[in-house]
């Protein structure tokens, strides 16, 4: 993708959302930690329902250890692998508390020491709560870089090196909450919205296809 129309991709996503998000509820970059360990093959809205009740009790690694595996696998049970999170979720609190004086650690080597943390896992926690300019690759970010030209990439390792490469330095922070969002509202695996899309003119599929796509998921 050229480099002006990178410029209006992002432009274009920024007007449309100056102020972009998380979709997950959390307070504290524990909360938060904890929410995106519990998120894998989970929806952001399945997750919330979960932590509402469940941070209310156990806002630290030491209350989530205090409150023990079992009545943590009760509170996360309507979420998919709930057993194997809540299995890395109290181990991940044992090592934040024995390593870190219970605080999460501002490092992604720390982090991803950390039971049931990844690299994507990792971007996220750094991104949202220390504001580093990662790229956090989950299936809508790799969909919108692969369709769009943007990054294109066979996975998501290769895919995040490639936004690091084209992003302008001003949309770092921000730019992988638009393309989740793009992807998971507009630009989806099925029926995706190309005519209602704000940036359909830079999109490479979309342009390939004569306006009529048959996209890739």
């Amino acid at each position: 993708m050229k480099s002006e129309d990178i410029e209006f991709l992002f432009a274009t996503l920024q007007r449309a959302n100056p102020h972009p998000a998380s979709e997950l509820l959390f307070s504290s970059a524990f909360e938060l930690l904890a929410a995106v360990l519990l998120s894998a093959q989970a929806t952001d809205a399945s997750v919330n329902r979960a932590t509402l009740q469940l941070f209310a009790r156990a806002p630290t690694p030491q209350a989530m250890l205090a409150l023990g595996e079992e009545a943590l696998c009760e509170q996360i049970r309507t979420i998919g692998l709930y057993r194997t999170k809540a299995k890395h979720l109290i181990e991940a609190c044992g090592l934040l508390v024995e390593r870190h004086g219970g605080t999460v650690p501002r490092s992604r080597e720390a982090l991803q020491a950390l039971p049931g943390v990844g690299r994507k896992t990792a971007n996220v926690v750094l991104n949202v709560a220390f504001g580093e300019p990662t790229m956090a690759v989950d299936t809508h970010v790799f969909r919108v870089a692969n369709r769009t030209g943007l990054a294109p990439g066979s996975s998501a390792e290769a895919v995040e090196q490639g936004l690091l490469d084209v992003v302008p330095q001003p949309y770092r922070v921000e730019a992988h909450h638009w393309l989740i969002l793009h992807g998971r509202y507009v630009c989806t695996a099925r029926a995706p919205e190309c005519q209602a899309c704000a940036i359909h003119s830079v999109c490479a599929a979309y342009a390939a296809s004569g306006g009529a796509p048959t996209l890739p998921a």
